[in-house]
């Protein structure tokens, strides 16, 4: 099973022909989309850059979508926010928004919540995708301090997913395997980032697009 994953487009509406041509060349089978698809927009400017995207679309708002964004994007992608979907075997949990933050962005939430709407669609050997990053993966900052979500770094210990996706964090991106859990950051789409995933059972492999 292939996919193509995207993350923290920041209303880059220039770079959708280049998402368009990645699906041409890799032919997955949907795109995930782990947020911040606008930069502070609307749920319909959202609605509008999904619907351009010429592939099945599973996504999720990140912190600077604004709040309605699950319900404006329904009908032009699978709405992961706090929701689960079956591919096949696959069995996928998301959740968008971010933890708290300084920024006061829209769409932050308490770690509390992330576990309460988290924890209770999860499975093990899921495939993870959420917006914020664990704690301590891909969470860095410039300035080296860790900067994601607890919560979600326990929903992973607890469940160890076959593959935990993330973004979020625009300077730390990449690919890493920690116990049964391949963790990835795409890196920014606005900079013409992107991963292909492909899993089959517990293998999984991670091609990294970069510009």
């Amino acid at each position: 099973m292939k996919f193509l994953v995207i993350t923290d487009l920041h209303q880059a509406t220039d770079n959708i022909p280049w998402i368009n041509g990645l699906i041409d060349e890799y032919s997955p089978e949907a795109v995930l989309c782990l947020g911040d698809i606008t930069d502070m927009g609307t749920g319909e400017q959202a609605a509008d850059i999904i619907s351009q995207i010429k592939c099945k679309v599973y996504a999720l708002p990140g912190n600077c979508d604004p709040r309605d964004l699950p319900q404006k994007i329904s009908e032009v992608a699978v709405d992961m926010h706090g929701k689960s979907a079956q591919i096949g075997d696959l069995y996928i949990a998301g959740l968008g928004g971010s933890n708290i933050t300084i920024f006061d962005t829209p769409f932050e939430l308490k770690e509390e919540e992330i576990d309460s709407m988290l924890r209770p669609i999860s499975k093990p050997g899921m495939l993870l995708m959420t917006h914020a990053p664990s704690y301590d993966i891909f969470d860095h900052i410039p300035n080296g301090t860790p900067v994601g979500s607890p919560a979600i770094r326990k929903i992973v210990e607890d469940f160890k997913p076959v593959l935990a996706l993330s973004g979020h964090i625009h300077e730390d991106f990449g690919v890493q395997k920690i116990g049964d859990t391949v963790f990835c950051n795409p890196g920014p789409a606005k900079e013409k980032r992107a991963a292909v995933v492909e899993i089959a059972g517990k293998n999984v492999t991670v091609k990294m697009i970069e510009p």
